[in-house]
C-alpha cells in the first residue's frame, strides 16, 4: 500500500530527577551531599532513507514516545541518558508542525537526520546546591519534561526525471524498459495509482532515478482525477519528460496532448512548465506514428525542446537514456531550487 500523507504524535523522554543523598559510611558520620544528577530523556529523530518508498509504516502506530532518563542515585551516581528513537521516512518527506504550520524539515537527502522532539534535561542532585554557607543542601531538581508535538508528514517524490503524460501514454512500459522497476502495466487508464521510481544504470556505473507519475487528465490542477495527489510528485523532479502516444489512440493528437499537459502543470504551480524538459515520442512502432512525428516536429519547430523517438515495446530506448543523462548532468552543474 502506498501512503504519502501521515499525521503522528511524537513525545521525547522526560529527564530523570536529581537525587538528594548524603555520603554515609563507618567513621564518616557527616559525609557531604552525594546525590547524582538525573539523565536526559531520549530524543525523537526522523531519518531519511532510500529503503522506504511510502509512509505506510507510520499510519498503524501514530504515537511515538522515547524513554525517560534514569533517576540520579546516591554515591554521585548520575542517571543514564535514555536512548533516542529513530523513525525512518522516505527521502522527499516534508515535515511540518500540525499546530503552527511551521516547516520543520525537508528530508531531501538519504541519511539526513532531524531531531523533531528534544528530550528533557535531567534534574540536578543536591551537591549542585552546596555553597560556603550551606554544606548540606537538601534541594534537588526534578527532570524537565520532554518535548511533545504533532507532526504532518507529506511525501513528495524526488527523482532526476519525471515522466509526465496522459493515462495510457506508455509511461509505465517505458519505465520498465529503461530500468529494473516493475510498475503495473495494463490497457486501461490509471493503471499507475502512485509514483513508481526506477533507476537507469549506465555502463560507466552512473545512475539516474526516473519517476513514473500517475497519468494526468484535464482539470488535474483543480484536483480532478486526484490531480493534486499526482502533481505534487512532479514538483521536485530535476527534468521533465513529456511522454506522448504517437499512435494517436482515441483520436488524440500528440501536439494537443503536450499543450494540455504544459497548461495543467503551469496552472498547478507557476513556472513548473518551464522546467528543462524533452518530449518522448513514444509508441513509434504503431501505425501512423511516423507521420505524427513529422507533424509534431513541425508544430514545435520554433521551440528549443528536443523530441526523442522511442518505443518501449520494441526496445528502441538507447537514445532516450543518453539524452536524459545529458540533460540531468547539465542542470546539476549549477545550483537550482525546485
Amino acid at each position: 500500500m502506498f501512503v504519502d500523507k501521515a499525521t503522528i504524535t511524537v513525545k521525547a523522554g522526560d529527564g530523570g530527577n536529581g537525587c538528594c543523598s548524603f555520603h554515609r559510611e563507618k567513621f564518616v558520620p557527616r559525609g557531604g551531599p552525594d546525590g547524582g544528577d538525573g539523565g536526559a530523556g531520549g530524543n525523537v529523530i526522523l531519518e531519511a532513507t532510500n529503503s522506504e518508498q511510502s509512509l505506510v509504516s507510520l499510519i498503524y502506530n501514530r504515537h511515538y514516545q522515547a524513554r525517560n532518563g534514569e533517576q540520579g542515585k546516591g554515591s554521585n551516581m548520575h542517571g543514564r541518558k535514555a536512548q533516542d528513537i529513530i523513525l525512518k521516512v522516505p527521502v522527499g518527506t516534508v515535515v511540518t508542525d500540525r499546530t503552527t504550520g511551521e516547516l520543520i524539515a525537508d528530508m531531501e537527502e538519504n541519511g539526513k537526520q532531524v531531531t523533531v522532539a528534544v528530550g528533557g534535561r535531567g534534574g540536578r542532585g543536591n551537591p549542585r546546591f552546596a555553597t560556603n554557607t550551606n554544606r548540606a543542601p537538601r534541594e534537588w531538581e526534578p527532570g524537565e519534561p520532554g518535548e511533545e508535538r504533532e507532526l504532518n508528514l507529506e511525501l513528495k517524490t524526488i527523482a532526476d526525471v519525471g515522466l509526465v503524460g496522459y493515462p495510457n501514454a506508455g509511461k509505465s512500459t517505458l519505465l520498465r524498459a529503461v530500468s529494473a522497476a516493475r510498475p503495473k502495466v495494463a490497457p486501461y487508464p490509471f493503471t499507475t495509482l502512485h509514483p513508481v521510481v526506477g533507476v537507469i544504470e549506465y555502463p560507466d556505473y552512473s545512475r539516474l532515478t526516473v519517476a513514473d507519475i500517475p497519468g494526468l487528465i484535464e482539470g488535474a490542477h483543480d484536483n480532478v482525477g486526484l490531480g493534486h495527489a499526482f502533481l505534487k510528485h512532479i514538483e521536485r523532479t530535476v527534468v521533465l519528460a513529456y511522454v506522448l502516444d504517437m499512435g494517436g489512440v482515441d483520436g488524440r493528437l500528440p501536439w494537443d496532448d503536450l499543450a494540455h499537459l504544459r497548461e495543467e502543470l503551469e496552472l498547478y504551480m507557476k513556472g513548473l512548465s518551464k522546467r528543462p524538459a524533452l518530449v518522448v515520442a513514444n509508441k513509434m512502432d504503431l501505425p501512423g506514428a511516423a507521420e505524427n512525428l513529422e507533424l509534431l516536429r513541425a508544430e514545435l519547430a520554433s521551440e528549443p525542446i528536443e523530441i526523442v523517438p522511442a518505443s518501449a515495446a520494441s526496445g528502441e530506448i538507447g537514445e532516450l537514456k543518453e539524452k536524459l543523462r545529458a540533460m540531468v548532468e547539465e542542470r546539476k552543474k549549477s545550483p537550482f531550487d525546485f
